[in-house]
């Protein structure tokens, strides 16, 4: 599949804020829309390529298309191996504004948690920051990177990790966010 968005799913998901795309090893994977991907299990993408289509909200079947349907109630209360938490956000977001628009600020999120990765990641904690990129809007998710960044002078990496998780923890109490995969609650 020749695609202009490997790195975004034909569901909508954004691959940037995924374990598996920002991980620094040879099993990385390069985006949803990849030859890497295109011989896994995911009956909507094999979709999306017979159809030729980036997207799904851009087929002429979407009302009809009980995969699409399935997909996104499920995503409204479980994740898999990445958080599904704002997709039907993603979705919307992608039919109002677009394709490049939705890449923009998926680059800002991967920016941000890559920063986070780099700085405060105790070998531990990069499904928690990957949910936390995906969950908290994006001037929520700088200032908890520059408080932490100004509180953690002079911490150790694992002193670090924990200064975040804690500022991350609280300000998801406050604003009722959830940060963690929803697999069987």
């Amino acid at each position: 599949m020749q695609s202009k968005y490997p790195e975004i799913g034909v569901c909508g998901l954004s691959c940037r804020l995924c374990p598996g795309y920002v991980i620094k090893t040879k099993s990385k994977c390069p985006g949803c829309k990849t030859d890497y991907r295109l011989g896994g299990p995911c009956s909507m993408l094999h979709c999306a390529v017979k159809r030729e289509i980036e997207f799904c909200g851009d087929c002429t079947e979407k009302l009809n298309c009980e995969k699409w349907k399935k997909h996104r109630e499920s995503g409204k209360s479980h994740d898999s191996f990445k958080c599904y938490q704002k997709l039907e956000d993603d979705i919307n977001y992608i039919e109002k504004f677009g394709l490049d628009e939705f890449r923009k600020s998926q680059k800002l999120r991967e920016k941000l948690l890559l920063l986070m990765l780099d700085n405060f990641n105790d070998g531990r904690s990069k499904n928690y920051y990957c949910i936390a990129a995906t969950v908290f809007k994006t001037d929520e998710f700088e200032k908890a990177i520059e408080k932490a960044t100004n509180m953690s002078i002079g911490l150790d990496i694992k002193e670090k990790a924990k200064l975040m998780h804690s500022i991350l923890d609280d300000m998801a109490v406050k604003n009722n966010y959830f940060l963690k995969l929803r697999k069987n609650i």
